[in-house]
Protein backbone atom coordinates (compact mmCIF):
# COMPACT_ATOMS: atom_id res chain seq x y z
CA UNK A 1 0.00 0.00 0.00
CA UNK A 2 1.40 3.13 -1.35
CA UNK A 3 1.36 6.45 1.60
CA UNK A 4 -0.45 9.01 -0.68
CA UNK A 5 -2.36 12.54 1.38
CA UNK A 6 -4.75 12.56 -1.41
CA UNK A 7 -5.90 8.87 -0.51
CA UNK A 8 -6.20 10.02 3.10
CA UNK A 9 -7.70 13.28 2.40
CA UNK A 10 -10.05 12.32 -0.10
CA UNK A 11 -11.74 9.36 2.55
CA UNK A 12 -11.33 11.77 5.69
CA UNK A 13 -14.30 14.46 6.63
CA UNK A 14 -13.53 17.00 9.39
CA UNK A 15 -12.93 15.33 12.26
CA UNK A 16 -15.31 15.38 15.67
CA UNK A 17 -14.15 17.76 18.07
CA UNK A 18 -14.14 17.46 21.72
CA UNK A 19 -15.13 20.56 22.57
CA UNK A 20 -18.35 20.88 20.80
CA UNK A 21 -20.78 18.90 23.67
CA UNK A 22 -23.19 19.53 26.09
CA UNK A 23 -24.37 17.46 29.15
CA UNK A 24 -27.91 17.26 29.58
CA UNK A 25 -29.63 16.24 33.07
CA UNK A 26 -33.44 17.03 33.24
CA UNK A 27 -33.46 16.66 37.64
CA UNK A 28 -30.42 18.66 37.80
CA UNK A 29 -31.92 22.23 35.29
CA UNK A 30 -30.76 23.53 32.59
CA UNK A 31 -27.59 24.90 33.99
CA UNK A 32 -26.10 21.77 34.10
CA UNK A 33 -26.00 22.42 30.20
CA UNK A 34 -23.68 25.59 30.61
CA UNK A 35 -21.55 24.32 33.77
CA UNK A 36 -20.75 21.00 32.52
CA UNK A 37 -17.34 21.61 31.71
CA UNK A 38 -16.33 17.94 30.42
CA UNK A 39 -17.77 14.57 29.96
CA UNK A 40 -16.93 11.50 28.23
CA UNK A 41 -19.08 9.26 25.54
CA UNK A 42 -19.71 6.17 27.19
CA UNK A 43 -17.38 3.07 26.46
CA UNK A 44 -18.65 -0.45 27.28
CA UNK A 45 -17.39 -4.11 27.87
CA UNK A 46 -18.48 -7.55 26.95
CA UNK A 47 -17.01 -9.98 29.23
CA UNK A 48 -15.56 -13.50 28.45
CA UNK A 49 -16.74 -17.02 29.31
CA UNK A 50 -14.18 -19.50 29.02
CA UNK A 51 -15.32 -23.17 28.64
CA UNK A 52 -12.20 -25.47 28.78
CA UNK A 53 -12.02 -27.85 25.91
CA UNK A 54 -9.69 -30.24 25.47
CA UNK A 55 -6.85 -27.91 27.29
CA UNK A 56 -7.94 -25.01 25.12
CA UNK A 57 -9.91 -22.51 26.83
CA UNK A 58 -12.49 -21.48 24.35
CA UNK A 59 -13.75 -18.28 24.65
CA UNK A 60 -17.90 -17.55 24.64
CA UNK A 61 -19.55 -13.72 24.92
CA UNK A 62 -20.84 -13.00 28.11
CA UNK A 63 -22.38 -9.91 29.47
CA UNK A 64 -22.01 -6.36 28.77
CA UNK A 65 -21.05 -3.93 31.74
CA UNK A 66 -20.79 -0.23 31.76
CA UNK A 67 -18.47 1.70 33.50
CA UNK A 68 -19.34 4.48 35.47
CA UNK A 69 -20.01 8.11 33.80
CA UNK A 70 -17.85 11.17 35.06
CA UNK A 71 -18.73 14.66 34.67
CA UNK A 72 -16.85 17.88 35.36
CA UNK A 73 -19.38 20.67 36.57
CA UNK A 74 -17.74 24.44 37.17
CA UNK A 75 -19.48 25.62 40.80
CA UNK A 76 -21.25 28.78 40.63
CA UNK A 77 -22.12 30.84 43.97
CA UNK A 78 -25.26 29.40 44.65
CA UNK A 79 -24.45 25.85 44.71
CA UNK A 80 -27.48 24.76 42.55
CA UNK A 81 -26.47 21.58 40.99
CA UNK A 82 -24.13 20.39 43.98
CA UNK A 83 -26.67 20.78 46.58
CA UNK A 84 -29.49 19.09 44.30
CA UNK A 85 -27.10 16.03 43.26
CA UNK A 86 -26.01 16.31 47.82
CA UNK A 87 -30.15 15.80 48.44
CA UNK A 88 -30.57 13.33 45.89
CA UNK A 89 -27.95 11.66 47.39
CA UNK A 90 -29.20 11.68 51.08
CA UNK A 91 -32.79 10.35 49.86
CA UNK A 92 -30.81 7.34 48.74
CA UNK A 93 -28.67 7.21 51.99
CA UNK A 94 -28.96 9.86 54.44
CA UNK A 95 -25.61 11.41 56.29
CA UNK A 96 -27.00 10.49 60.13
CA UNK A 97 -29.80 7.71 59.86
CA UNK A 98 -27.57 5.89 56.97
CA UNK A 99 -31.48 5.12 55.84
CA UNK A 100 -33.09 6.10 52.65
CA UNK A 101 -35.52 8.76 52.89
CA UNK A 102 -38.71 6.52 52.31
CA UNK A 103 -38.88 3.35 50.60
CA UNK A 104 -37.29 3.93 47.38
CA UNK A 105 -37.19 2.07 44.27
CA UNK A 106 -35.02 2.89 41.48
CA UNK A 107 -37.62 5.29 39.81
CA UNK A 108 -37.69 6.94 42.43
CA UNK A 109 -33.79 8.05 42.48
CA UNK A 110 -32.50 6.86 38.95
CA UNK A 111 -33.20 9.91 36.53
CA UNK A 112 -31.63 10.13 33.03
CA UNK A 113 -28.77 11.89 31.27
CA UNK A 114 -27.51 12.83 28.30
CA UNK A 115 -24.27 14.21 26.36
CA UNK A 116 -24.58 15.19 22.81
CA UNK A 117 -21.76 15.70 21.04
CA UNK A 118 -21.82 18.62 17.55
CA UNK A 119 -20.34 18.79 14.38
CA UNK A 120 -18.63 22.27 13.82
CA UNK A 121 -21.67 23.39 11.87
CA UNK A 122 -24.25 22.91 14.91
CA UNK A 123 -25.98 19.29 13.84
CA UNK A 124 -26.16 17.34 16.33
CA UNK A 125 -23.96 14.10 15.59
CA UNK A 126 -24.17 11.75 18.18
CA UNK A 127 -26.62 11.50 21.68
CA UNK A 128 -25.80 8.73 24.32
CA UNK A 129 -29.17 8.55 27.30
CA UNK A 130 -28.11 6.98 30.24
CA UNK A 131 -31.18 5.23 31.80
CA UNK A 132 -31.59 5.38 35.55
CA UNK A 133 -28.63 7.34 36.73
CA UNK A 134 -27.37 8.36 40.30
CA UNK A 135 -24.48 9.83 41.67
CA UNK A 136 -22.35 7.39 43.50
CA UNK A 137 -19.52 10.21 44.23
CA UNK A 138 -19.28 14.05 44.65
CA UNK A 139 -15.47 15.19 44.54
CA UNK A 140 -14.28 17.36 46.74
CA UNK A 141 -13.90 21.27 46.06
CA UNK A 142 -10.40 22.68 46.79
CA UNK A 143 -10.00 25.62 48.96
CA UNK A 144 -6.73 27.47 48.79
CA UNK A 145 -6.05 31.01 49.31
CA UNK A 146 -3.36 30.72 46.13
CA UNK A 147 -5.55 30.04 43.63
CA UNK A 148 -6.48 33.35 42.34
CA UNK A 149 -7.92 33.66 39.38
CA UNK A 150 -10.00 30.59 38.90
CA UNK A 151 -13.09 29.25 39.57
CA UNK A 152 -14.41 25.93 41.90
CA UNK A 153 -14.93 22.57 39.93
CA UNK A 154 -15.99 19.18 40.25
CA UNK A 155 -16.64 15.81 39.52
CA UNK A 156 -19.38 13.79 39.94
CA UNK A 157 -19.36 10.01 39.28
CA UNK A 158 -22.63 9.17 38.07
CA UNK A 159 -23.59 4.86 37.49
CA UNK A 160 -26.21 3.25 35.48
CA UNK A 161 -28.16 0.71 33.81
CA UNK A 162 -27.31 1.04 30.19
CA UNK A 163 -27.02 3.54 27.48
CA UNK A 164 -28.70 4.36 24.19
CA UNK A 165 -27.54 6.35 21.35
CA UNK A 166 -28.70 7.56 18.43
CA UNK A 167 -25.78 7.63 15.94
CA UNK A 168 -27.26 4.95 13.53
CA UNK A 169 -29.84 6.99 12.84
CA UNK A 170 -28.14 10.29 12.11
CA UNK A 171 -26.52 8.80 9.22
Amino acid sequence: MAFNITDFTSRFNDGARPNLFEVRISELGEGVSFLAKSAALPGSTIGVIEVPYFGRAIKLAGNRTFADWTVTIINDEDFAIRTSLEERMAEINGHETNTSASPLQLDDYGFRGEVIQYARDGREIAKYTFENMFPTDISQIDLDWGSNDMIEEYSVTFAYQYFTSNIAALR
